[in-house]
C-alpha cells in the first residue's frame, strides 16, 4: 500500500515538455515536392490559424524538399520567394532533393543529372519553359547543357541560401534527420539531409525535440524525441504543418 502511495510518476517525454521561446509562434511545413496548389493552400490556413491566435513574433520554417515528383516545383520555389518579400521572418532547410537539384544545375555532368532525373527532376525541369517535345528531343548532354539558360539564377541563388539546421527553444528542425548519439553540433550536413532507418529507428530521448520531413508517414508520427510532419503531399493531396507555441502544438493539413 505505501508502496503505492510513494511510487514515482513517469517521467516526461520530451515531447511533452518541449517549448519554444516565449512570445514566439513556429508553423514548420513539411515536404512539399511540386504541389505549389497545395503550398498555397497551406499557407492560407497558417495565415487564418495565425490571426486567429492573435499577436506573436511568427516565423515559418520549410522542412525542405520543394522541389520533384509534384508537377510545378518552380512555382513552388516562385511562392516561397515571395514569402521573404513580404516582411514575414521565414526559414528554410535544404531537402536531399535541393542538394542534387542545385549539383545538375551548377556542374551540369550527365551522371548527376541522371539521379536527378530519377527522383523526380524531370517534373521539376518541365515545370520550367521547355515543351514537352524539346524534353523529350534532347539527349542527356543536351539536356545538360540547356540548364544553364532554363533554370532562373535567381532560383539557384535562393536555394543555395538554405539551412542545414534551426534550432529555436527544445526543438531543432532538420531535412531528414540527425545520426543518434552525435551532437547537435557535430551533425554531418550528408545526415541532415540524407539519413533514414538509423534515425527513424533509434530509441530514447535525444537532445533536442526533432521535427523533420523526408521519410513519410500516412499521418503525423510522434514518438519519443521525434515528429515527422511528411505525409507524402505529392501523391496523397495531404500537405502538413505543425505548429508550436509555448508548450503547445497543433497541426494543419490541407
Amino acid at each position: 500500500m505505501l508502496g503505492r502511495l510513494f511510487k514515482k510518476a513517469a517521467p516526461s517525454r520530451p515531447l511533452d515538455t518541449a517549448r519554444v521561446p516565449d512570445g514566439m509562434r513556429v508553423y514548420a511545413i513539411g515536404d512539399i515536392h511540386g504541389r505549389n496548389d497545395l503550398l498555397q493552400a497551406l499557407l492560407a490556413k497558417i495565415d487564418a490559424d495565425d490571426q486567429a491566435r492573435g499577436a506573436a513574433d511568427t516565423q515559418i520554417v520549410f522542412l525542405g524538399d520543394l522541389v520533384d515528383r509534384g508537377s510545378d516545383s518552380a512555382g513552388v520555389i516562385d511562392t516561397a520567394m515571395a514569402l521573404r518579400g513580404q516582411g514575414r521572418t521565414v526559414r528554410y532547410l535544404m531537402g536531399n532533393h535541393e542538394e542534387v537539384f542545385l549539383k545538375a544545375c551548377r556542374e551540369r555532368d550527365t551522371k548527376t543529372l541522371r539521379f536527378f532525373l530519377k527522383i523526380g527532376g524531370d517534373a521539376t525541369l518541365q515545370s520550367y519553359p521547355i515543351t514537352r517535345a524539346e524534353y523529350i528531343e534532347l539527349d542527356i548532354e543536351q539536356l545538360a547543357e540547356r540548364l544553364a539558360t532554363l533554370v532562373p539564377e535567381a532560383h539557384l541563388a535562393f536555394l543555395e541560401s538554405f539551412e542545414d539546421m534551426i534550432v529555436l527553444g527544445d526543438y531543432a528542425f532538420v531535412h531528414a534527420g540527425i545520426r543518434p548519439g552525435v551532437s547537435l553540433s557535430e551533425q554531418r550536413k550528408s545526415d541532415l539531409r540524407w539519413i533514414r532507418d538509423e534515425f527513424v529507428g533509434q530509441r530514447g530521448d535525444l537532445e533536442k525535440v526533432i521535427v523533420y520531413g523526408h521519410t513519410i508517414y500516412d499521418d503525423i508520427d510522434e514518438r519519443g524525441s521525434r515528429i515527422g510532419i511528411d505525409t507524402g503531399a505529392y501523391a496523397s493531396g495531404k500537405l502538413t504543418a505543425i505548429g508550436l507555441e509555448g508548450a503547445d502544438r497543433w497541426y494543419l493539413q490541407t
